[in-house]
């Protein structure tokens, strides 16, 4: 049974905004009592929370998609919708979120941090709030916007300050059980650890943590072995430490290739070159082991890399190598700027989204022009409009007139009965423009839920 998934899909869809309600107050001897539709209220949001207590992303794997609840409808006597409640899911310390494309959204670091994966959709406006001096007792209410559906890519990138490196059965299970309370299976064959373990070190007065990475082998870059799918767990890390074997068993393993094996696969896989490194000689125990550490460790000290001859079993020279990480993790902390980046949004929404676009296209289905509008305003207000009630659409004309949309089709070329479309999609709204309605006329406005200005469409 699949107990650690580090990377899932993550299908998110957000509540729909409640709609607005059209009401008139009615009570005996007031019969102008009023508009008193309340408003809808907001859908429910989708939001990824990082929870220390969660280590894994496997409730993703069985779960993917989630929905927040939608917006109640607002009812007379100026009483508001309820808002949709939203949906918390709770994500391992390190979650990057990223689209289908690639494209990082959101990198989730430090308990508490939170983003709003899916966004609810905003409620409709009731007829009190659409009351002015220009339209006393509006017969129509607005629609509530749709909640935001988003598909995302969510993988964890383990948070460790130290990361162990090293072929299979090189021992590092063995070290991080030694070093720190951490329990992983340890077992004399290779790919025993099949899923990243993490440890904590206290070394002085220095506490850092330790991730044990499943080992790697040449071509892990590549996708070979396990390597591909972990070596997204060391890019965090500010140390790397190569764990050696020095009592390995196969002949056609020596330790100085063994470390160059390693480097050219963190190589290939990039992003790791500024991390400093140290060399663990393990297996000291060992007759053979120890032999083989006394011969290497001056030949590491020649290409400028501290080694420590260490034993996971008998625990000689781990204080030395604990203390060695806790240095050099000091140090990389100290040089930081910013010691906890809560998260990277890499998705500004537009500062003005009073701007519109007015193109001349050809149908494909027929060939004829048609006039694409395109922009958040005019997409917006479509959706909140009820076509079956004339006077919302008639205050649907107006502010696209207020707005300049008329103008610019004129610029463009429109002329009475040209197709407009209103949206980017196939559920565009389309019309036949018709300038002659006289937007913003108030006197050709008819009774509660009609327009005059629409008697002839």
């Amino acid at each position: 049974m699949t107990t650690f998934v580090d990377r899932v899909d993550l299908h998110a869809t957000a509540g729909d905004g409640g709609h607005g309600c059209a009401s008139v107050h009615r009570e005996k001897f007031k019969p102008l009592g009023g508009p008193d539709g309340g408003n809808g209220g907001r859908g429910g949001d989708v939001i990824l929370a990082v929870d220390p207590n969660v280590t894994t992303l496997i409730t993703f794997h069985h779960r993917p998609h989630h929905r927040a609840s939608n917006g109640k409808p607002g009812q007379g006597a100026h009483r508001n919708g309820a808002n949709g409640d939203n949906v918390i899911l709770p994500v391992p310390d390190g979650t990057v979120v990223t689209s289908a494309a690639g494209e990082v959204i959101a990198d989730l670091t430090g308990p508490g941090t939170t983003f709003v994966v899916a966004e609810g959709g905003r409620g409709g406006l009731g007829n009190a709030a659409l009351a002015s001096q220009r339209r006393k007792a509006p017969g129509f209410a607005l629609y509530g916007e749709p909640g935001e559906h988003r598909d995302v890519v969510l993988e964890l990138k383990s948070v460790a300050d130290v990361a162990l490196v090293g072929y299979p059965s090189a021992g590092k299970s063995s070290l991080i059980a030694a070093l720190s309370q951490a329990r992983p299976k340890i077992a004399d064959y290779p790919f025993t650890t099949l899923v990243p373990n993490l440890g904590v070190v206290t070394a002085g007065e220095v506490t850092y943590t330790i991730a044990d990475v499943p080992g790697l082998i040449p071509g892990a870059s590549e996708g070979k072995g396990l390597g591909l799918e972990f070596l997204r767990h060391i890019e965090r890390c500010s140390v790397i430490v190569h764990v050696i074997d020095c009592a390995s068993l196969e002949t056609d393993r020596e330790p100085l290739a063994d470390l160059d094996i390693i480097e050219a696969e963190l190589a290939a896989y990039g992003g790791l070159e500024d991390r400093p490194r140290l060399v663990a000689l393990n297996k000291i125990d060992l007759p053979d082991g120890k032999v083989v550490a006394d011969m290497v460790a001056p030949l590491l000290a020649e290409r400028g890399l501290p080694a420590y001859e260490v034993s996971a079993v008998s625990h000689e020279g781990l204080r030395a190598l604990s203390f060695a990480m806790a240095a050099l993790v000091a140090e990389h902390r100290a040089a930081q700027d910013v010691i906890v980046a809560p998260r990277i949004v890499v998705r500004p929404k537009a500062v003005d989204d009073n701007e519109f676009e007015v193109r001349l296209q050809n149908s494909p289905e027929t060939g004829e022009p048609i006039f694409r509008v395109t922009g958040p305003r005019p997409e917006r207000w479509v959706r909140q409009t009820d076509f079956s009630n004339e006077e919302a659409v008639g205050y649907l004309a107006d502010r696209l007139a207020r707005l300049g949309v008329e103008d610019e089709l004129v610029k463009v070329g429109a002329i009475p009965g040209s197709t407009v479309v209103i949206g980017p999609g196939d559920d565009a709204v389309v019309f036949d423009w018709e300038p002659t309605i006289g937007a913003g006329d108030i006197a050709a406005r008819g009774p509660r839920g009609t327009d005059r200005r629409l008697e002839d469409w």
